[in-house]
């Protein structure tokens, strides 16, 4: 196979590494709106089976105390990890934690959610394995593909490892955002590769002054209204676990953090509204950048739309989806902007 078609397939197989990437963001939104993290209580098998049961009598008699006892180990070997990195008190509250005693009905429809997360996990990881291995074709180019996309590869093993120790743990609220931290991290380490590969592997590193400026501060307020949507998330657990059934009542006994994430929203739509006038004030009305603030103008509508629907309608499982996957969708056209700024030569350039 020729270079050119070796570097052809890289491209494909780093395209469908980015859109699996975001389907599972979308089915990891649906596991946690839905409860459906012990949905599937082992791995990488489901209660033991390749196909998933449908109905309790094909479980054993005694699954619940089988699948407590592995959810137990699981959560003694990280308190461990985190004895050896000097977190001893949090270590010990987990080790405390009752909670995890309580074994969990079999419910079949949130054992197969679970199972098509999983599954659309193992895609998107087969996208990023070829990715990696087609990447040193761009070697004597740009090392910096070939470096990412095989960290990219390892990275999302953690994360696969980390979203276990996510449903797992009752009492760790940092590691839901450090999980969709990394999940941010993978998709922009694969819309880097992309990019670097599309460009020959040669961005040219310009500064572009107030534009530039305006994309690190669009996009490090959309990193942060997703950590805030985490903890918004934490917090909702916790008022639920105490109000079963009222799901109307969460939303306002959710706090401050519930306040700071609306609030800031508007910070948000405003500075976004500033760098679509100044993108169309310096770029062609064809320019990939008009059309990533187009597309990012339009998420950012829809997330709004989404917001009231969570806070107006008692947080409806779809729109907790929803609300999850178009802002990582924000956060990659915002990157994916970012990245055409660096190569742009000039104010009027339009070729993506």
């Amino acid at each position: 196979m020729s270079v050119t078609n070796s570097r052809k397939r890289f491209l494909s197989f780093n395209l469908g590494g980015v859109i699996t990437l975001f389907l599972v963001i979308l089915a990891g939104g649906v596991v946690r709106s839905s409860g459906s993290g012990m949905g599937c209580p082992d791995w990488p098998k489901c209660f033991g089976c390749v196909v998933p049961p449908t109905n309790i009598s094909q479980l054993p008699a005694d699954y619940k105390q089988k699948y407590v006892a592995g959810r137990v180990k699981k959560n003694q070997r990280f308190a461990k990890t985190l004895d050896a990195l000097g977190y001893h008190d949090l270590a010990n509250r987990i080790r405390e934690d009752k909670s995890i005693l309580i074994p969990e009905d079999f419910n079949p429809a949130k054992t197969w959610i679970e199972y098509a997360n999983r599954l659309v996990g193992v895609v998107s990881g087969i996208f990023l394995l070829l990715t990696a291995i087609y990447s040193f074709n761009y070697w004597s180019l740009n090392k910096g593909i070939v470096l990412a996309s095989v960290g990219n590869l390892i990275l999302v093993g953690f994360q696969g490892w980390l979203g276990s120790v996510v449903v797992s743990l009752n009492l760790v609220p940092w590691v839901v955002t450090v999980h969709m931290l990394l999940a941010l991290g993978l998709v922009a380490l694969s819309i880097y590769t992309y990019h670097a590969a599309k460009v020959n592997g040669k961005p040219k590193l310009q500064f572009k002054g107030i534009v530039w400026t305006m994309t690190i501060l669009a996009l490090i307020l959309t990193v942060t209204q997703i950590c805030f949507g985490t903890d918004v998330r934490e917090r909702i657990d916790e008022v639920a676990a105490h109000l079963q059934g009222y799901r109307q009542d969460w939303v306002s006994r959710a706090g401050g953090i519930f306040t700071r994430h609306r609030d800031s929203a508007i910070l948000v739509l405003i500075i976004n509204v500033a760098l679509y006038a100044l993108i169309r004030k310096g770029y062609s009305r064809h320019s990939v950048h008009q059309q990533l603030m187009s597309f990012t103008f339009l998420m950012i509508m829809l997330q709004i739309l989404s917001g009231i629907a969570l806070s107006y309608f008692a947080l409806p499982p779809y729109a907790q989806a929803t609300h999850i996957l178009i802002s990582t969708l924000i956060f990659g056209a915002q990157f994916y902007l970012l990245l055409n700024l660096y190569r742009t030569a000039n104010m009027k350039e339009v070729k993506a």
